[in-house]
């Protein structure tokens, strides 16, 4: 357990000056109630003396002269029924509300410095934890799930900020509390605070035993917690299937099954955490009843004045508290140790596309792609598995448009996939100008390539700021210009708000082709020298293609470009087809040449000519200018 709690208390190594005085002042806070305790016991023997007790000036003849004086005018006060030297006795009575004063501001201190250090210790974590997802490779995204993502980030840092605060509280002040006022109580009267404190070991057993139980429903409450934000991430994405399939009472009793099993641990960890309390109090009213038995069978004598029977009675109860912390503090560690080991080992997490040490300077205008006996497999033992593409040759020239076709799960996707770097060849490389990608840093390997997919995706954010992504920091009238370029900027200045309209989640205010077109002008903002298109043009109607294929024709001057078309009419006047079958090039050549041959891509052809969508027969025209859709 000391092991973990330094590796979390090392989260907050930038904020130890703010930690250091938040431990300082617990320490003062832990001491300031064995005080309040004597404080109060002093004031009542000194305005209740007991027969025979000792004056006030003979307590404090060790105190200085001016205390000295004010003691002894603090007696005559009292004797005199407070007719003469009031000052004294408001002074001496006054001690409680400023000894409360002081327990309060030292306790607030000690909980702001340690909830300002924790904060900002969680949400440097959280911050971290964040980049480093964004750092991971598309492979670790596919095989994760974003609501149990989510709740890491969150919700199971969360459970740190309790350990860097309150539990470190506890850990700082309730033990000086305890070790203070039982010094006090034994310095006061040993044998009745031995007495009312034989019981204590008691209690330990429920406490041992019930903790047993915490690790593993804390375990499942967290995984529950990830469960249950599964749940809505996907039914909120997904909520227009939902209505449509009506799947409503699905995903509630979905939703209603999970927080049920929460609920079980939960009410387990509550069980484990709250018992305990109850019973130390039990145990503690057992010890002051011993007292009391105790003392009734002394004589009237030997019995103690009620001052020390205060003092002890006082001491005992306002040990309760701090016992009870210090009872639930292995609840809440052993709570912050099931997340925090999740925490920790999405951090741990290595990248499979990992950085060069050296990178390597890219060029990309101008340069040629090459893939050389590329092979690759999604599945982490390619072995094991078939693979997705096997054996590539492939070698595309500066300026040219090349064409990728194939039916689906051909691997089209996958080689723009494997050019972007999302993932890397298990065998062969991908060269740009004769230098391999993976010497390269992807950073300065995607600012070098603009991608359109058919997957359109937009930021619930304003126009301007969806266009501007493809070159942060363009000026209002480059990303008009874009826009012009995309056939955007009419539908744009129709808005209410014009270019500063927020779209929505994934851009749900906007048409499909509203949203193509934006991405199109996000790819145009980039002016990278190597184009993707991955069916740009899909969602535009036959009117709106024609625009924006006359757009990509501009754009693509230049530049080189591949396209992943699944509508083969519009790749007529590419420069080179490439067709993928199962994974392997099987025809390489222009549309005619692979006309002639009367081998797939003919085939495909005819397949898809025999069946035209309304669409593809009002963009034919769209279609022979030779641009890529």
């Amino acid at each position: 357990m000391f092991k973990f709690l330094l590796k979390v208390w090392g989260l907050a190594r930038p904020y130890r000056g703010r930690v250091a005085l938040g431990v300082v002042t617990g320490v003062i806070a832990g001491l300031m109630e064995p005080i309040m305790i004597a404080t109060v016991a002093f004031v009542y023997g000194v305005i209740f003396p007991a027969a025979g007790a000792p004056s006030l000036a003979s307590q404090l003849k060790a105190a200085p002269e001016f205390v000295q004086s004010w003691a002894r005018a603090a007696e005559q006060a009292l004797a005199a029924g407070v007719q003469t030297h009031p000052g004294a006795v408001v002074l001496l009575v006054a001690f409680i509300p400023l000894v409360m004063l002081l327990r309060g501001l030292f306790g607030y201190l000690n909980m702001y410095f340690l909830q300002w250090a924790a904060i900002r210790a969680v949400t440097d974590l959280r911050v971290r934890l964040f980049e480093h997802l964004m750092k991971l490779s598309a492979g670790f995204f596919n095989r994760a799930n974003t609501g149990e993502l989510m709740s890491r980030v969150m919700s199971d840092t969360a459970t740190l900020q309790y350990i860097l605060s309150f539990a470190t509280a506890v850990i700082v002040k309730d033990p000086v509390l305890l070790v203070g006022m039982l010094s006090l109580l034994l310095w006061r009267s040993t044998k009745i605070t031995l007495i009312s404190m034989v019981v204590m070991p008691v209690c330990m057993f429920p406490i041992v035993i019930y903790n047993r139980k915490v690790r593993r429903s804390s375990r499942a409450l967290q995984t529950h917690v990830a469960e249950l934000g599964t749940v809505m991430a996907e039914s909120f994405t997904g909520n227009r299937v939902i209505k449509a399939y009506n799947l409503e009472s699905t995903v509630v009793d979905q939703f209603r099954a999970t927080a049920r099993r929460f609920i079980s641990h939960y009410m387990r960890i509550i069980r484990s955490a709250e018992i305990p309390g109850p019973m130390l109090e039990f145990v503690g009213a057992i010890g002051i009843a011993l007292v009391l038995f105790y003392l009734m069978s002394q004589q009237a004598g030997n019995r103690p004045d009620a001052k020390k029977l205060l003092l002890v009675i006082g001491g005992i109860f306002a040990m309760y508290k701090p016992l009870k912390n210090v009872a639930k503090l292995y609840n809440s560690i052993e709570q912050a140790r099931a997340a925090s080991e999740r925490v920790f080992d999405l951090l741990a997490t290595q990248n499979s596309i990992p950085e060069p040490a050296q990178p390597k300077p890219l060029r990309a205008a101008g340069a040629a792609i090459e893939f050389q006996n590329v092979s690759f497999s999604y599945d982490a033992k390619p072995d094991d598995a078939r693979p997705v593409l096997r054996g590539i040759q492939l070698a595309v020239k500066p300026g040219q448009l090349v064409a990728l076709v194939g039916s689906s799960g051909s691997g089209k996707t996958t080689l723009s996939n494997l050019l972007l770097r999302f993932y890397d060849p298990q065998e062969g490389a991908i060269r740009i100008g004769g230098t391999d990608i993976r010497e390269v840093a992807t950073r300065d390997l995607r600012d070098q390539i603009a991608i359109v997919t058919q997957e359109t995706v937009l930021f619930n954010e304003s126009i301007r700021r969806n266009i501007e992504l493809g070159r942060p920091g363009s000026s209002q009238d480059q990303i008009i210009e874009a826009a012009k370029n995309a056939y955007a900027h009419d539908f744009i200045m129709e808005k209410p708000s014009g270019y500063d309209t927020v779209v929505g989640e994934k851009g749900a205010m906007l048409s499909g082709g509203q949203r193509q077109r934006l991405a199109i002008a996000r790819a145009i903002l980039k002016n990278a020298p190597i184009l993707v298109l991955d069916e740009a043009t899909n969602a535009l109607d036959a009117e709106s293609e024609q625009a924006v294929q006359a757009a990509l024709d501009r754009l693509m001057i230049g530049r080189t470009t591949i396209c992943i078309a699944h509508r083969l009419s519009t790749i007529q006047k590419a420069d080179l087809i490439v067709v993928l079958d199962q994974g392997q090039i099987v025809e390489t050549g222009t549309h005619a040449e692979l006309m002639e041959r009367q081998g797939i891509y003919r085939r495909l052809y005819e397949l898809h000519s025999e069946t035209p969508s309304p669409r593809d027969r009002g963009s034919a025209d769209a279609s022979s200018a030779g641009s890529c859709g």
